[in-house]
């Protein structure tokens, strides 16, 4: 896994004091015309002035962390960690992973986002899995999706996505094919029976 430079430490922000999305809810509109995001739910993980890097968090690739730690020569302790299902965080980069997970340990590479999520890159954290010693809840994505700078304000400009505060339960409990929906349903949507001309929450 890539490590690029460990973030500074930030305070937590939320919907209520920034005007910007980290740690909400990116849900797709029923109208998307974008493939890549089609009944997707993206965690934002950071999202400032220079732009936004978020996670998909609700499409499967069919592998499994088994077959990522296998190409890293690394060997689960149990047959659990090896069945961990493993996600299409996005379309940017989809050789790059990314662990999503509760905070604690020490990683080599480590985004806070939220006082109950970090996001880690580096490779310890994955040895760390492996081993049967990493974070009690952890989701494991390839790729991510990426916008620069005013291109995520745009988009929501022009009613792609519907904004709602993060879940935990979603993102660690709530079983994939359920998400986009459960996300919406966060603040009494029922996507089903929108159009794309609603607007944010």
């Amino acid at each position: 896994m890539a490590a690029p430079p460990a973030p500074a430490p930030r305070a937590y922000t939320t919907a209520m004091d920034s005007e910007y999305l980290t740690n909400q809810f990116l849900i797709a509109m029923p109208n998307m015309g974008d493939p890549n995001f089609d009944h997707t739910v993206t965690y934002v993980c950071e999202h400032n002035r220079d732009g936004a890097l978020g996670l998909v968090i609700n499409r499967p690739t069919g592998m499994h962390l088994g077959d990522i730690l296998s190409q890293m020569e690394l060997e689960p302790v149990d047959a659990e960690t090896s069945g961990i299902t493993v996600l299409h965080g996005g379309p940017v980069q989809p050789e790059r992973g990314f662990v999503i997970h509760e905070p604690g340990g020490d990683w080599g590479s480590t985004l806070p986002v939220s006082e109950w999520a970090q996001v880690t890159t580096s490779r310890d954290v994955l040895e760390a899995m492996a081993a049967g010693t990493g974070p009690r809840r952890a989701m494991v994505a390839l790729g991510y999706a990426g916008w620069g700078a005013g291109q995520l304000e745009g988009e929501m400009a022009a009613n792609a996505w519907l904004t709602v505060p993060a879940s935990r339960e979603i993102v660690f409990q709530i079983p994939f094919e359920d998400r986009w929906r459960a996300a919406a349903a966060l603040i009494g949507i029922d996507i089903d029976q929108i159009s794309g001309d609603v607007g944010h929450a």
